[in-house]
């Protein structure tokens, strides 16, 4: 089924589009974004096929947002009062360009339109019914009110508190909106480990690996961050990151 992110600042219009889609048939809304930011964030965890991008959203409009996005997935269908901007729109490789109030023939043309072009970029059919996810290539921290965006080398590890994941990043540190068996298995390995229940590591960033006893070994990251793990965990990880 066609996975949707519906994207506009006004809670009304995102509304209208998801009950269109839910008559059409054939497609699920995977989250909805009021801004550019939300949209950035939301793409690199929901893993959406489409997104309907309104035009005229605050902090990164749609322009900017398609700009950030480009790359083939997920597919872009502007939802906008502009009808003016469609040669600009077409020029960035979207699917459509659909201006309010849409029409319910509008929308499922396009929808219709968007499935082919996934189909025809989908490479045949594994015997699992249940695609492999794409990895994570950057993630969304939150910080009170704000998303930011973070390369895989900036973070330094993933930790479990309470019922929160926080990224510990060389930025700083930010709340995680995925959990860690969700980060685990979309992130790459071996350059990322789960050291225990609670903590995921970027090896990268390990700076002194020493034996504390002759089952206990202690890794100290860039940041500061120690970490005790096994002696059979320690010679993995040397192994693997060629200490």
């Amino acid at each position: 089924m066609m996975r949707i992110l519906i994207a506009d600042d006004e809670p009304v219009a995102r509304q209208v589009l998801r009950e269109i889609i839910e008559e059409i048939g054939g497609a699920e809304v995977c989250g909805e974004a009021s801004n550019g930011a939300e949209v950035l964030a939301i793409c690199g965890q929901a893993a959406p096929d489409v997104v309907l991008l309104d035009l005229q959203m605050p902090l990164l409009d749609g322009f900017q947002t398609a700009r950030m996005m480009r790359g083939g997935t997920p597919l872009i269908i502007f939802v906008t009062a502009s009808p003016e901007r469609a040669l600009d729109a077409f020029e960035l490789g979207v699917a459509d360009y659909l201006v309010k109030p849409v029409r319910r023939e509008r929308l499922a043309s396009a929808l219709a339109k968007a499935r082919e072009r996934l189909a025809l970029a989908r490479p045949p059919a594994a015997s699992s019914n249940t695609p492999p996810r794409e990895p994570v290539r950057r993630i969304a921290g939150r910080l009170k009110n704000e998303f930011h965006m973070l390369g895989l080398e900036e973070v330094i590890a993933f930790k479990a508190e309470d019922e929160a994941v926080y990224i510990l990043s060389v930025k700083g540190r930010f709340l995680a909106d995925l959990t860690l068996k969700a980060l685990e298995e979309r992130l790459p390995a071996p350059r990322f480990r789960r050291i225990h229940r609670g903590t995921i590591i970027n090896t990268d960033h390990i700076r002194l690996i020493s034996p504390l006893s002759n089952k206990r070994w202690l890794l100290k990251m860039s940041n500061g961050l120690e970490a005790i793990v096994s002696k059979r965990m320690a010679g993995v990880i040397r192994d693997q990151t060629r200490w």
